[in-house]
């Protein structure tokens, strides 16, 4: 039996973006680590890079659950803190202000991920609490679970345990 092969998103075409204005993030997430640190919908995730070892920072959006953090890549298995956390799954995440060491496990299956946002819904393109709140309202809530069912499909779909 041949293996089949893992489909992309068509935003991991445009993975070129986030490389490139990755200066401009750092200077933005840097000036505002405050903010970013505490708050909801956000995290910043340290990752130790595949090829160099060294320590690696990004702000992801996520959902926060008990003692999990589940994040979701935009780029597909093109995501350079992907990559990173296939080679090594120790992160460390900061996360209301703490910063606290924590294991990364990749969900692949299609009905966990399924499981997963249905769930723990979140709008991973716009982690800000007032889409947050027009997207849970309980009116709008089954057409997000909707959209990300359908959404993570392609996607990986990775749970921090902290």
């Amino acid at each position: 039996m041949l293996p089949t092969a893992r489909v992309e998103p068509f935003a991991a075409k445009l993975h070129f973006i986030p490389r490139g204005i990755r200066p401009v993030q750092a200077a933005l997430v840097n000036a505002q680590r405050d903010y970013f640190s505490h708050a909801p919908g956000w995290v910043l995730l340290t990752t130790t890079g595949r090829r160099t070892g060294l320590p690696r920072e990004t702000l992801l959006p996520c959902v926060r659950s008990d003692n999990h953090i589940y994040l979701i890549s935009t780029y597909g298995w093109q995501s350079d803190w992907i990559r990173n956390l296939r080679k090594n799954p120790k992160v460390k995440v900061t996360c209301n202000g703490v910063v606290v060491p924590g294991h990364a496990k990749m969900i692949e299956k299609r009905d966990d991920k399924i499981r997963i946002v249905s769930k723990h819904p979140f709008f991973p393109a716009a982690p800000f609490g007032v889409v947050h709140a027009v997207a849970l309202n309980p009116a709008v809530r089954p057409l997000l679970v909707a959209f990300l069912r359908r959404w993570v499909a392609s996607r990986p779909v990775v749970a921090v345990r902290i």
